[in-house]
């Protein structure tokens, strides 16, 4: 197995620039996880990295090898795409040979590989079935066994479970961290979805208009977000901003002061946003928020409130007691776990 190192990579279609040179360092049996909204890049990275797409400046480097002009073929990777791209005529077993039957590889070898990949994905029983005769989540597995069965170097996937139903991702995404753990092979995995990044990933490459935002472990990021993109983007729900001033010691805001976190970067009079995540918040008695909407999930629920001035806040309840629809409440603050951006730049004060 080999890590992906790029070296101030650049893509551009015509004179349009869609990736703005990306330095990254994806260690040997990492997994790392490509995670932004639709239309910043993650995608098009990606492929860069398979060789589908043309790395226009910039270094590309698996293991030791430069591979930024090499075929896709010869990088030593494979790819699991959203769609599963079986063949409906062939078996299981054939659709996960296929592709080292098609180079020109020994029968036997073709046979062990495919039952190798059978063992770690638990397809032992499906192996003579035909595509039509499995659910979304077992053509997957096949889609996955295919790439296994190659040998890569590093396994690239692509919004792999985006057309799966919830029930479907939950168990994909505990197949893959399993299959991971038990390979122990170079991960690259793309998202949208920010659950998806925080439960698989070792680290989380957070991507926005073609650039980097932050990279880090995901309690890292959740817990020291960089800046209001990436701290609104991880965690769900996400985290709340209302916008303050910073007056001496304090900040305020919609009237209510809160002590500033001890920070030499907030100065007095500068316009901030405060970042509140929905588990640091309370609701008390009182009657400067109304309750708009309470998402009952069990063991917690989402208070959906509305401030003073038009403001959204979400606030995570548990216990036995939720507030209801229509409620007059106070908004409590935890100043231990408020969290300064600076509002013109967005970058988060520390």
């Amino acid at each position: 197995m080999s890590g992906v190192t790029l070296d101030t990579v650049i893509k551009r279609y015509g004179n349009t620039q869609v990736i703005h040179g990306i330095d990254l360092e994806v260690a040997d049996g990492e997994f790392c996880v490509f995670v932004g909204p639709s239309g910043c890049g993650k995608s098009t990275l990606l492929r860069m990295v398979a060789g589908l797409e043309q790395t226009t400046e910039g270094t590309i480097r698996i293991g030791d090898r430069d591979v930024t002009r090499l075929d896709p073929s010869d990088r030593g990777v494979s790819m699991v795409f959203q769609t599963y791209a079986l063949y409906p005529h062939m078996t299981v077993e054939e659709n996960m040979g296929f592709g080292l039957k098609m180079t020109g590889h020994p029968k036997s070898e073709i046979t062990t590989k495919v039952a190798e990949a059978s063992r770690i994905l638990k397809l032992d029983d499906y192996l003579k079935r035909k595509p039509k005769a499995l659910s979304g989540g077992q053509r997957q597995r096949v889609a996955i066994g295919r790439a296994i069965v190659r040998g890569p170097e590093v396994f690239l996937f692509d919004e792999p479970l985006s057309n799966l139903d919830a029930e479907l991702r939950v168990e994909m995404r505990v197949e893959i961290a399993r299959l991971h753990k038990e390979i122990g092979a170079t991960m690259i995995y793309v998202t949208h979805d920010q659950v998806e990044a925080m439960t698989l990933a070792d680290k989380i490459v957070v991507l926005r208009a073609g650039r980097i935002e932050q990279v880090g472990a995901p309690m890292e990021l959740y817990r020291d977000p960089d800046n209001r993109f990436v701290a609104g983007f991880i965690g769900s729900p996400s985290m709340n901003f209302l916008r303050g001033r910073v007056k001496g010691s304090e900040v305020v805001s919609n009237g209510l002061a809160r002590p500033v976190p001890k920070t030499g970067a907030a100065q007095d009079g500068q316009d901030v946003l405060i970042g509140l995540r929905p588990e640091h918040l309370t609701v008390k008695p009182g009657a400067s928020h109304r309750v708009e909407l309470t998402e009952s999930l069990g063991g917690v629920s989402y208070v959906h409130l509305i401030g003073p001035d038009g403001e959204k806040i979400i606030v995570e309840e548990r216990g036995d007691h939720r507030s209801a629809l229509g409620d007059q409440v106070d908004l409590g603050v935890d100043p231990a776990h408020l969290y300064l951006f600076d509002a013109k730049s967005e970058l988060r004060l520390r």
